[in-house]
């Protein structure tokens, strides 16, 4: 789960029985920051993905940096 909004949250937060702790990877959380859930265990993360990389331009979603690389390429 990535960054969400307050009405959002708080939903999720009931229904997945997130701690405020955890809320707080998703309250305002830059990007490729979030939590992840397997089974009955929340992970914080952050990919910090270098974006100078061959792989970061395959995978973003970002469509300004798709829309320049096409341009570019």
């Amino acid at each position: 789960m990535l960054n969400q909004a307050a009405g959002d949250r708080k939903i999720l937060a009931e229904r997945l029985n997130i701690s405020s702790e955890q809320l707080a990877y998703v309250t305002n959380s830059e990007p490729g920051h979030g939590l992840l859930f397997f089974n009955n265990v929340i992970l914080p993360f952050a990919d910090d993905f270098p974006k100078d990389t061959e792989l970061y331009k395959l995978l973003t979603t970002k469509p300004s940096e798709v829309e320049h690389e096409e341009r570019m390429g």
